[in-house]
């Protein structure tokens, strides 16, 4: 009888196992484990003080004190220094935007592609962000400064994946921005890389928002994952996020 065939998983773009993490001795994190597959977008949502921007903080090893082991890609990268880990593929677009202000949009793009200069193989160049975003192409010469919330938002979303990313984490993209702003920014130019396959970790405080991009819902509270799951399961459970996200 011929052997069964199975489909094949999608590779594995992040996996955390047995992850703590905490500043000068106070724990914030404990015993997490996530395993994140190519090309799935994750909602990761809690209330303030859950967890959410120090379990980012830990894949990057940015501030806290990390324990536990963290997988980017197939590479153990704990106790790693930011930058290599960012090597992977891995961009942080983060609270806040984080753009130059006194920069023109092009001259925050051109120094998002500074480093690989040299690469062969360029997925994001300077015209595919122009088509991909519009927008920054309207206002390319423009100080950053003087953009407005959603453009600014933009702007940090294609600096990061023209450091050649095929992984972003968005720490609060909502942020700041007005209603028409999160429809076109958030649900549309990053439902469009969503669609694209881009994996994405969506770290947000809007539930609904990020739900409708996700493929998959985790839900933080006091450290530990309380719920990990279909965006559709966690909408139907009207307790839980009573309990968890104060909806």
């Amino acid at each position: 009888m011929p052997a069964l065939l199975t489909a094949e998983k999608p590779a594995a773009c992040l996996s955390l196992s047995g992850l703590s993490a905490s500043y000068d001795g106070v724990g914030i994190l404990s015993d997490v484990d996530l395993a994140l597959a190519q090309g799935e977008v994750l909602a990761l949502l809690g209330r303030n003080g859950a967890g959410k921007t120090t379990l980012i903080s830990s894949i990057l090893n940015l501030e806290p004190t990390v324990g536990g082991r963290v997988s980017v890609k197939g590479h153990d990268v704990t106790g790693w220094p930011t930058h290599r880990i960012a090597r992977l593929g891995l961009a942080l677009v983060p609270q806040g935007r984080g753009v130059f202000p006194n920069l023109t949009v092009e001259e925050n793009l051109r120094m998002a592609m500074l480093w690989t200069r040299g690469a062969p193989d360029r997925r994001w160049t300077l015209e595919r962000a122009y088509e991909v975003f519009p927008r920054l192409a309207e206002r390319r010469r423009s100080s950053s400064g003087a953009l407005s919330g959603g453009e600014r938002q933009l702007l940090a979303i294609a600096r990061a994946l023209l450091t050649q990313a095929d992984f972003i984490i968005l720490d609060e993209p909502s942020e700041g921005l007005a209603p028409l702003a999160i429809e076109d920014v958030i649900i549309g130019s990053v439902g469009r890389l969503a669609r694209e396959g881009l994996t994405m970790v969506i770290a947000e405080q809007n539930v609904a928002m990020a739900l409708r991009l996700a493929t998959r819902a985790v839900v933080l509270a006091h450290g530990r994952i309380v719920f990990d799951g279909a965006p559709a399961t966690l909408l139907a459970d009207t307790d839980l996020q009573r309990e968890h996200l104060g909806l």
